[in-house]
């Protein structure tokens, strides 16, 4: 017995016949399909369970192949994995989760029935786990995937107007948690995904932004993030006298930075640095902003005085000391 394999099931009927010939055990069912190596991974791991739980059967179902299956359960994407217990659904997990599918399998072998969620206290602390979620960040967005790797259409068009608009948002990947992304529904009163939040409270799906775009007021409403242009403003004015450099006081990581920073001690102006090798945005960014195109950089006030070459002349004139006080 030990040594039957993950089954595969080719038609409706066959599927059909599975079910009621499976009563007593759990059935687990991975909606597959051969082009997504992701499945395909998935399949390895459905191997190993199967050799663990020899009394649960394991099932594979071309999702493309078998399309009435796939529809009845509402198989979006793959991979997706049904639970059935007596021929009935009891569970699902959308996504090549590993350890998450490993968990629900015992989970299901354990509990011998799957208890039903009518345990009130289950209720109130998901309540009070999706209120956490929702106001996890000002801009919250609920979607299937990820903002890298989207897993839906409308998932994917969501993001790209969010990036477009400059939105700062973070994200929720429903598929990662099966709880909230039914418990959600629920909650907001809105069936479906992705699900836009602004401070806790749903703003609408992917109709309602993109309406929300056409009328000019998704900018009103969406947190945005600080334009590069602007964050370069209140970096050159940070302090009254800024170098941008490679590396920082303590240690320079280019020797005209270590001799801007020789000529800056000398005079004992108080000045603050930035490593420009920290943060590629304003490396790139600052040359266009103040057209000049290496580093390091000085600024008093705002205003570009130069690089290297022009500091040493300033201090070779004893125009430096002045400048740096703001006295010219």
């Amino acid at each position: 017995e030990a040594a039957v394999a993950v089954v595969e099931v080719g038609s409706a009927q066959q599927f059909e016949e599975l079910l009621r010939l499976k009563t007593k055990s759990l059935l687990v069912v991975h909606f597959w399909a051969p082009w997504a190596p992701q499945c395909v991974q998935m399949n390895d791991v459905m191997a190993e369970l199967a050799k663990e739980h020899p009394h649960v059967s394991f099932v594979k179902l071309e999702a493309e192949a078998v399309p009435e299956v796939s529809e009845k359960y509402e198989i979006s994407s793959v991979p997706t994995f049904l639970f059935f217990k007596n021929s009935q659904k009891v569970d699902r997990l959308d996504g090549a989760h590993a350890p998450e599918l490993t968990k629900k399998v015992q989970r299901h072998v354990s509990s011998g029935a799957f208890p039903p969620s009518t345990n009130e206290h289950l209720k109130e602390d998901l309540s009070l786990r999706l209120k956490k979620l929702t106001h996890a960040a000002p801009c919250m967005l609920f979607m299937k995937g990820t903002p890298q790797e989207p897993r839906c259409g409308f998932s994917k068009q969501m993001v790209e107007i969010l990036h477009k608009h400059n939105i700062q948002f973070s994200s929720f990947d429903i598929f990662s948690d099966e709880e909230v992304r039914q418990g959600l529904k629920t909650y907001s009163n809105w069936p479906t995904y992705p699900q836009l939040y602004v401070s806790g409270e749903l703003i609408g799906g992917l109709d309602i932004i993109k309406e929300l775009e056409a009328s000019e007021e998704l900018d009103t409403i969406c947190p945005k993030a600080p334009k590069l242009e602007e964050r370069l403003k209140v970096l050159t004015n940070k302090a009254s006298v800024m170098l941008f450099m490679k590396g920082n006081k303590q240690e320079a990581k280019c020797g005209f930075s270590k001799q801007i920073l020789e000529i800056l001690n000398s005079t004992g102006v108080e000045y603050e640095t930035f490593d420009i090798l920290e943060d590629e945005e304003v490396r790139q960014g600052l040359k266009t902003f103040s057209n000049w195109p290496t580093y390091p950089q000085l600024y008093v006030r705002g205003d570009l005085v130069g690089g290297l070459d022009i500091v040493k002349e300033l201090k070779d004139n004893g125009e430096l000391l002045p400048i740096l006080k703001g006295e010219n």
